[in-house]
């Protein structure tokens, strides 16, 4: 935009007037948090609270106002509607004191993690994952594209994997409509990937951290219902004839990007750190965020050694990518987990749980809602608050619910474009809409959520848990 437009389009007078309207609403909502009414219904002000953030949250487009900045008023309004309902300050400090020390060990663990991969990022490692797709047959290409992106996100999480899958089909797809559709693919796969290992996603990591599921049954139980919840959908979508698109150049695609010194180096040592995280919990017995940072610190000296003294590289140091993540991202966590929290010490989970449990009795029936809710809203939200209303002592670690919720909430936010982080990245990325992902993808991201989910009560009523039987992968070490 020039000057003159610049000029042209600035209304300050407008500006004020939203100053103003933002400003009033602060004080009258500083108002009514003061309000002896609030003191004696607690908890009805505190679900208003949070029903009013979270359309905001979900209008985020529409109503201009970025989430996170949402999330973060809402977490203090509810924070401070509790300290007025509590018996005292203090106890509502204590339970405060609590729930930060919970999400703390989330977002040090997620900052670990996002500068780890930006800091691959930025040395181009990913170019050895995705070069070595080199097919241009466009039904096979969707099935390649769809399994690289399901084991990818296994260990990254969806929106980095997502977001490197759609980079990649913008060199490798010239037609815009097979690259959206291929793109939606990339979606489902990345969803499905991450809800089968505890570093693959937000909400598995939750419940990971949180002592809800361990390691090895995760991968033993969720591995088979994540694969089919895709293979599904790449069927279906196979005999689609949007799968063809128009011919594709065979040439394989050339990149004006070049791998940076030791970028495979780089690369290695960053897919190492990520996956020694559950090795170490098991090793110390300490939360999973320390060895996230001790991956994050063994990288960062790494690579101020082999960048040492080389004065043009500094943007591949860990200062560079650490000004490149998703703060906004973490702040939004902060704010919504912050806000689970003081729904969960004022009893409101526990009631809902109640309702749940008298009026939908069946733990399936449970889980799947949660999935489809998760479709419309962000699943983290809907997992933290699922991780208040039940207990480890009604569930047990590894338990039926604690698997489906992990696997529904993941698989499930697929359904709709904007029902995950994936979703709204390819939603910003490729200018997908959402009835276009309504039409054209949700009933086979569906039917694949609805197998996988059969799948896995067919085979926990006729086997037990799943793979249970079969030879272990890996070593059943304490702690996993």
């Amino acid at each position: 935009m020039s000057s003159e437009d610049f000029e042209e389009s600035y209304k300050p007078n407008s500006d004020i007037i939203k100053a103003v309207v933002v400003g009033a609403t602060v004080l009258a909502v500083a108002g009514v948090v003061n309000h002896s009414w609030v003191a004696e219904n607690q908890n009805l002000a505190m679900s208003v609270v949070f029903g009013l953030g979270y359309m905001g949250i979900i209008f985020e487009e529409f109503l201009a106002f970025n989430k996170s900045g949402v999330g973060l008023l809402m977490a203090v309004t509810l924070w401070t509607i509790r300290s007025i309902g509590a018996p005292s300050v203090e106890v509502a400090s204590a339970q405060l004191t609590e729930s930060c020390t919970e999400v703390s060990e989330i977002v040090f663990f997620l900052l670990g993690a996002m500068t780890i991969v930006e800091i691959i990022d930025a040395h181009q490692g990913f170019k050895i994952v995705t070069d070595s797709i080199t097919t241009r047959k466009p039904r096979l290409l969707l099935w390649v594209v769809g399994w690289f992106t399901f084991f990818l996100s296994s260990v990254l999480d969806n929106l980095t994997s997502t977001i490197v899958m759609v980079s990649l089909l913008r060199k490798l797809v010239k037609d815009p409509e097979q690259r959206r559709f291929l793109g939606a693919v990339v979606v489902i796969a990345a969803n499905a990937g991450g809800a089968w290992t505890p570093i693959g996603d937000v909400t598995t990591t939750m419940l990971w951290i949180h002592g809800h599921i361990s390691s090895v049954r995760t991968l033993q139980d969720l591995f088979i219902p994540s694969a089919i919840s895709l293979a599904v959908p790449l069927a279906l979508m196979s005999l689609n004839s949007d799968t063809e698109g128009k011919a594709q150049d065979p040439t394989p695609a050339l990149t004006s990007e070049q791998m940076a010194p030791r970028g495979q180096l780089v690369f290695g040592a960053g897919i190492g750190a990520l996956l020694f995280v559950p090795i170490f919990k098991s090793l110390t017995g300490l939360p999973p965020f320390l060895g996230m940072l001790l991956g994050l610190g063994s990288l960062w000296l790494l690579t101020d050694a082999i960048h040492y003294g080389e004065s043009g590289r500094q943007q591949l140091k860990v200062p560079q990518a650490l000004s490149r993540i998703d703060t906004q991202g973490i702040l939004f966590f902060l704010g919504i987990l912050l806000s689970v929290g003081s729904l969960q010490s004022a009893g409101i989970l526990q009631d809902l749980a109640q309702y749940l449990n008298d009026h939908i009795p069946n733990v399936e029936l449970i889980a799947g809602t949660i999935g489809l809710a998760s479709a419309l809203i962000d699943n983290v939200p809907l997992v933290a608050a699922t991780m208040g209303m039940y207990t480890t002592e009604q569930f047990p670690v590894d338990s039926e619910l604690w698997q489906l919720i992990a696997y529904c909430a993941g698989t499930g936010g697929s359904i709709l474009i904007i029902g995950s982080a994936a979703g709204v990245a390819y939603m910003g990325m490729e200018k997908a809409d959402f009835l276009w992902y309504l039409k054209k993808v949700s009933g086979y991201a569906l039917a694949g959520y609805v197998a996988g989910i059969a799948y896995y009560i067919a085979a926990l009523q006729f086997h037990g848990p799943i793979l249970a039987n079969l030879p272990a992968s890996l070593p059943a070490l304490p702690g996993l």
